[in-house]
């Protein structure tokens, strides 16, 4: 037996995800979207063609819609599917994923929101109860009406906004924000993640937005989506993207560089090949990449970054989950992606920049001068971002010493610049 999933992009029928009574997935365009010259292919690892795709050809797409380890399993348990069956949790999940796809059963055409279907807001105990039941049922899943998936091995939810408050969406709905709670073994990263996506704002770089909030002393996270296109009278619709992982034909559990997933090489190199504007967007993520050092950002894997199809043509997505994870002790020093050969934020020196420019295809002078255009950015932003985020329920401490290992990472950044050869580390734990 064969079961089927039908793929919508904003309507609009694509084509069908399969599984046989194997367990195999398989993926092949509907006619009339391979006839339609202007209808674009679902990736840029899976382009229009009559044939149908292997499982070896679609996991990595389809795959990469789905949370990520431990997320992944207690989603699994809450559905009482197999972690490992894709196809089942796609079918209880899909209705509302990243970028302008739904994934539903066959005759099941895409809801339009009735007016007799509004999404109801969560009061304070009704936020409160999302979040306490959030760690056992990722993306709620399960709960009647909610079909929500999103990549990542962090707990997180979709949901909109009506008039300011946190809202459940209704069946079909565009969710339009995503709602992060702290990472319970970790301190602050409610204030981390906000104060490192403000300032990598303030001085510029594409970011999507992000809101601190506190509801009876427990902290979350509002980020805007920037896959979504937001109109009159509140209408949305969803806009197309997928990971670099995605694009680049890697599934989810191979994406740090060290397993075999993308390199900075291969991110550069894809932007080359599909962007719009190419030259606008390398230079787009090699600020990224010098903004992530400062920040102490070592776990930037290749699921961190993102192509948008949208009306401008594709393009470097805004940047996400940008957390200082130099700031806990317990995770990893190890880049997800080298820089050079350097594979520590420890090891980075002079001669690792000029490795990197010759992976990204940059010049290394173009390098030194916007490492130092960040950091002294970076130095002269962040005090006002820091008190910005200051408000009652905030760990305040946390976010001063955040500013601090910010500013003295930056400092540190901007005079190895100016050197040339010189061999000493850039950074350390103890260096900011």
């Amino acid at each position: 037996m064969i079961r089927t999933l039908d793929i919508w992009w904003n309507g609009r029928l694509v084509g069908q995800l399969t599984q046989n009574q194997h367990g195999e997935l398989g993926f092949a365009y509907a006619q009339a979207w391979l006839d339609d010259e202007d209808a674009q292919p679902l990736s840029a690892s899976l382009p229009k063609r009559a044939e149908s795709f292997t499982r070896r050809e679609c996991r990595p797409f389809f795959g990469g819609l789905l949370p990520e380890e431990s997320q992944r399993d207690a989603a699994a348990q809450a559905l009482g599917v197999s972690r490992a069956n894709d196809f089942a949790l796609l079918d209880r999940l899909g209705g509302d994923v990243a970028g302008a796809l739904q994934l539903l059963p066959p005759g099941e055409n895409p809801a339009r929101l009735a007016s007799e279907q509004p999404p109801i807001p969560l009061d304070d105990a009704g936020l409160i109860r999302v979040l306490d039941a959030l760690p056992r049922r990722p993306l709620l899943a399960g709960e009647d009406g909610l079909r929500l998936s999103l990549a990542g091995a962090q707990s997180k939810l979709p949901v909109v906004l009506v008039d300011g408050a946190v809202a459940l969406p209704a069946p079909g709905q565009p969710t339009t924000h995503i709602l992060k709670p702290p990472i319970s073994r970790l301190k602050a990263t409610t204030e981390n993640e906000a104060f490192v996506m403000r300032l990598a704002a303030a001085i510029g770089l594409d970011v999507a937005p992000v809101e601190a909030r506190i509801i009876e002393g427990r902290t979350f996270l509002l980020i805007k989506r920037y896959d979504r296109a937001f109109g009159p009278g509140g209408m949305v619709r969803r806009i197309h993207q997928e990971d670099f992982c995605q694009a680049l034909g890697v599934p989810t559990e191979t994406k740090y560089a060290s397993e075999g997933g993308p390199t900075f090489k291969d991110g550069f190199a894809l932007l080359r090949r599909i962007a719009a504007r190419p030259a606008v967007d390398v230079l787009k993520l090699l600020d990224a990449v010098i903004f992530n050092v400062i920040a102490g950002n070592a776990d930037a894997h290749g699921k961190n970054f993102s192509i948008l199809y949208d009306a401008k043509g594709p393009r470097l997505a805004p940047l996400y989950d940008l957390l200082a994870t130099l700031a806990y002790p317990d995770l990893s020093l190890k880049f997800a992606m080298k820089i050079g050969k350097r594979a520590t934020l420890a090891e980075l020196d002079a001669k690792s920049w000029a490795a990197f420019a010759a992976d990204a295809g940059l010049g290394l002078p173009l390098i030194r001068r916007r490492i130092k255009e960040i950091s002294q950015s970076v130095i002269a932003r962040t005090g006002d971002v820091a008190a910005g985020l200051a408000r009652p329920g905030f760990d305040q401490t946390a976010i001063e010493s955040f500013a601090e290992m910010m500013c003295a990472r930056a400092e540190r950044c901007a005079l190895t610049s100016l050197k040339r050869g010189d061999d000493s580390p850039l950074f350390s734990r103890h260096s900011g």
